[in-house]
């Protein structure tokens, strides 16, 4: 199917780099979102699903939701050096639930392209309609 949207992209903003996840629902929508920041550290597809890991988050709104999401995943590759690459999402109103899986980071396997310090608020956007949500990456 040559319409069908991929499950990111990248977009570039003066020093920092915005992730735009698709989906067909909020859940698929974070999910690419979070798949999308891992592969800015790194390829992900040298990453293998050997641990697993769960994730719960809750926020105000869906938009503290993704923040706090990602954030939650950063602190994970920054306390437990664990690089993720795939991600079973559940959001129920404005709590996250999920399963994780990826492995520790080996230096050789996995070269690490840019560190990212930060989700944002900045330019961030959810829209459910379109199928997409957006959020700028502080690298």
């Amino acid at each position: 199917m040559s319409d069908e949207k991929p499950a990111y992209e990248l977009l570039e903003h003066t020093a920092d780099v915005a992730v735009k996840g698709y989906g067909t629902d909020l859940n698929e929508m974070f999910a690419n979102a979070a798949l999308g920041m891992f592969n800015v550290m790194t390829d992900t597809s040298a990453v293998k699903s050997v641990g697993e890991y769960r994730v719960e988050v809750e926020s105000t709104d869906l938009e503290g939701l993704l923040v706090d999401w990602l954030t939650e995943l950063l602190y994970l590759f920054d306390t437990q050096d664990v690089l993720l690459r795939e991600f079973d999402v559940s959001i129920d109103g404005n709590k996250l639930t999920a399963t994780v899986r990826g492995e520790n980071l080996d230096r050789e396997r996995h070269p690490l392209k840019s560190d990212v310090k930060a989700a944002t608020y900045h330019m961030l956007e959810i829209n459910e309609e379109e199928g997409y949500v957006v959020v700028l990456l502080d690298i």
